[in-house]
């Protein structure tokens, strides 16, 4: 089939999409030379017309056309939402074996969209007449033989770190003229938030992009233009003449804007321009926490705590005790819906209370910064609850809507910037979450309050110390330690909420270092507190493992997850290992 057959014969089609789907998509390998699903003696097994079982929402398969290890292909009839068959394959995903490319059409227009891990997602979009250039030809081509050659060049690390760094500058100029530190970082989580949900589309249009473009040689006209919008996305309302979701969540809960000037508004332009809906949030916050607080700004290109070590600790915790349960329930509802009159409601209750408790299971990071372990946390809850679903539909059972959501995710965190930052850590998650599974948001509102990440001392409570204020720190945004007695009778230990499972990583300071640090009053103090439980001389980090130790002892937290340094098994440290062996079991630990 020539380039001009295919394009006449498709813009004359009036078939509908079930007829003529897999009629469009015999004659385009045919016009890329290509053999066809039904030309391949596979049985299905890796290029295949419908793919997966019956959907419970009635129609065949999860994906039209399928080819492992290349894409998944939905179509809709001419003219129809495009955004609907992505939407759909993007929830089968999973069980499509995560294709690294998502392709849609409509008969007149295909979308190539790239689903490749830590890349930034692009779309290709080829008209019928784009087939006439051997170059289009030859990019769909790779569809189907090289996706890798279709890969985005920019991970989501790059894009993410220039983000990062760009804010920063902005951040420091902010601070260097004199306001308030805890008011610039709330201004400056409010930008960052607005610069992304204008890339995902939550923000109407180039809505920003087109505030900052306004205002860019107009630096005083910015405060007045900003706190509108900021107002409107408190409680949704209007921008002129564009229509503003409810947003707040207590990111926007009143309208304050930080003047900006020509050379802010400049950083801030340039920011506008990357990709924002690409960013990683484990990444963003811990470099943005450190362009926020001047103590740490030469860490801005130091070391995090990256995906797969916090993964070392979010599996054997969070996972694998969950895939485990659900391996048995899995097990029984095939039993119960293969009986010779199946027993449907029975295995509908056991579906429903497995994932009732799924969507109750509470993860704690008492040290948790600026929520990149939280974020991994909620996304693995997501995933396992995503799973279940899609695998109790192949049983043949309802497949309901995700339920999981930022609730999940307890945090305990004594810096102020880092606990706002922990919070747009969790709230951008969840949204990138949703809308790339293909789901729609709740939207009253779309940011939900996070009060369960607190921002106060996770070892010691001091009555009269209100938790993250000001008291004399030496330097902006230092972790708020009070001033104790060298009795230390105003302190008492904190108390932790409720969890399933633990993780983290607490800050390490040895025995001198702690005194430097936090002062001899508040380590006197902490030392009287948790004595008989922690040896004086120890780790800062071995008061988190105590601590986590007694919630395992108390219940009804079932496992924690925590990092330390090759000295917790020193002999002045060791004792808190041992008690731990006392109560409970270190079932799974590694040396470095």
């Amino acid at each position: 089939m020539t380039p001009d057959d295919f394009i006449r014969r498709w813009r004359r089609s009036t078939l509908t999409e079930r007829s003529a789907a897999q009629s469009h998509f015999n004659e385009l390998c045919a016009l890329i030379g290509h053999p066809a699903p039904t030309a391949v003696d596979l049985q299905g097994a890796d290029f295949c017309f419908e793919k997966g079982a019956r959907k419970t929402g009635g129609g065949q398969g999860w994906a039209d056309v399928w080819k492992r290890n290349c894409f998944a292909w939905e179509y809709k009839g001419k003219h129809k939402d495009l955004g609907a068959a992505l939407r759909q394959l993007q929830q089968y995903a999973l069980a499509l074996d995560n294709p690294p490319l998502l392709i849609v059409s409509d008969f007149e227009t295909i979308e190539i969209h790239t689903h490749f891990t830590n890349t930034v997602h692009t779309i290709r979009q080829m008209t019928l007449d784009d087939l006439a250039d051997p170059a289009q030809r030859q990019a769909l081509q790779w569809a189907f033989t090289d996706p890798e050659r279709l890969k985005p060049g920019r991970t989501i690390e790059a894009v993410t770190a220039e983000a990062a760094e760009l804010f920063a500058g902005l951040a420091q100029r902010l601070r260097e003229r004199g306001h308030e530190p805890q008011r610039v970082a709330h201004f400056m989580t409010r930008l960052l938030f607005c610069l992304f949900a204008e890339d995902i589309g939550l923000l109407p249009g180039r809505l920003f992009n087109d505030l900052l473009t306004a205002v860019r040689n107009r630096p005083a006209a910015f405060v007045d233009r900003a706190r509108e919008l900021f107002a409107a996305m408190r409680g949704g309302g209007w921008f002129g003449l564009i229509e503003i979701p409810w947003f707040n969540g207590g990111l926007f809960d009143d309208a304050d804007c930080l003047p900006l000037e020509s050379e802010d508004l400049e950083l801030a332009w340039r920011a506008a321009r990357l990709d924002w809906s690409a960013i990683e949030p484990a990444i963003f916050g811990t470099l943005f926490e450190r362009g926020l607080d001047p103590n740490k700004r030469s860490q801005l290109g130091a070391h995090y705590t990256d995906a797969a070590s916090i993964r070392r600790l979010i599996e054997p915790v969070i996972r694998d005790p969950q895939l485990a349960e659900w391996a048995t329930v899995k097990a029984e509802l095939a039993r119960l819906l293969a009986a010779k009159k199946p027993k449907r409601a029975q295995a509908e209750q056991a579906l429903q209370g497995f994932l009732e408790r799924l969507r109750t299971f509470r993860v704690l990071d008492p040290a948790c910064g600026s929520g990149n372990f939280l974020y991994l946390a909620l996304r693995t809850l997501k995933d396992l609850e995503h799973q279940v679903m899609l695998e109790a539909e192949s049983l043949g059972l309802q497949r309901g809507f995700p339920a999981v959501g930022p609730e999940a995710a307890l945090g305990i965190e004594i810096n102020p910037y880092a606990a706002e930052l922990a919070r747009l850590t969790v709230w951008i998650g969840e949204i990138q979450w949703m809308l790339g599974h293909g789901y729609s948001l709740n939207d009253r509102p779309i940011l939900k309050p996070l009060n369960q990440i607190e921002c106060r001392d996770a070892l010691l409570v001091v009555d009269e110390f209100p938790p993250c204020q000001p008291n004399g720190s030496n330097h902006p945004g230092a972790p708020r330690h009070p001033s104790l007695s060298k009795e230390g009778n105003s302190a008492r230990e904190a108390a932790w909420p409720a969890a399933d499972a633990i993780v983290g990583n607490p800050p390490f300071l040895g025995d001198k270092k702690q005194l430097a640090e936090l002062g001899e009053d508040y380590v006197a103090a902490l030392r009287r507190v948790y004595a008989g439980r922690v040896p004086g001389g120890a780790d800062l980090v071995c008061y988190w493992f105590e601590k986590a130790r007694a919630q395992l002892e108390a219940g009804p937290t079932q496992r924690a997850g925590l990092v330390a340094t090759n000295s917790i098994r020193q002999k002045r440290n060791r004792p808190v290992l041992e008690r731990i062996l006392d109560t409970g079991t270190i079932f799974n630990a590694w040396s470095d």
